[in-house]
């Protein structure tokens, strides 16, 4: 068993992409789910991103006091 859902992505992409059979057949599975939408948001922030994204946003500067004045 491949895992693909081959009914789902065939309706996807003959239905909702309009898509010949052989438009369909001669794409790479992750051409497809750039076409359906998948895939094109951000990737998840790793600790580098998180690391600089606290130091360009600090909680609080140095010198400030934990009442915020």
């Amino acid at each position: 068993m491949s895992g693909f859902d081959w009914p789902a992505l065939m309706r996807a992409g003959f239905l909702g992409l309009r898509l010949t059979p052989e438009q369909f057949w001669r794409l790479t599975p992750a051409e497809l789910r750039l076409m359906l939408g998948q895939g094109a948001g951000m990737p998840a922030m790793n600790r580098t991103g998180l690391d600089a994204l606290l130091a360009a946003y600090p909680d609080k500067t140095q010198g400030e006091r934990d009442d915020g004045s």
